[in-house]
């Protein structure tokens, strides 16, 4: 007669309901392929932009000090660009072109006192609009009284 030999069933104990929790490591395991599959499908960028990069100032007739420059507004309100006269146009130009350097010079405002207001701020204005970044103003003895 044969002899059986019976063993221990671990999960004898166990109910027979179905298991509650869900094994996640495949489903990790197909995200991980599936997000390495999305990286190298992206195409690299291979394209590029051209940019014209400022050389020398293009101002022709400029003259232009490498250390400091005066802007001057009479008493009639006619602008002075180094003790030269200017048109505004011009004096854009300059300003422009010496904001290209690169060491820009500063560049000293010295309205007159009896210069309009509002030529001074429209000056203002149009020396910030051409990029001058080193700005000072100067002469300021002469609005001691009014």
């Amino acid at each position: 007669m044969p002899h059986i030999t019976t063993r221990p069933n671990g999960f004898a104990s166990r109910s027979r309901s179905a298991m509650g929790e869900m094994n996640v490591t495949l489903f990790i395991d197909v995200l991980l392929v599936l997000l390495i599959m999305l990286i190298l499908a992206v195409p690299m960028p291979v394209h590029e932009t051209r940019v014209d990069l400022p050389g020398e100032p293009k101002c022709e007739g400029c003259l232009i000090n490498r250390d400091q420059n005066s802007v001057v507004i009479t008493a009639s309100d006619a602008l002075l660009w180094n003790g030269t006269p200017v048109t505004r146009a011009q004096l854009r130009m300059q300003v422009a072109a010496a904001s290209a350097l690169p060491q820009e010079p500063v560049l000293r405002f010295e309205p007159d006192a009896l210069a309009s207001y509002d030529t001074a701020a429209r000056t203002i204005t149009l020396i910030k609009d051409a990029g001058a970044t080193s700005f000072a103003f100067t002469n300021h003895h002469h609005y001691r009284q009014f």
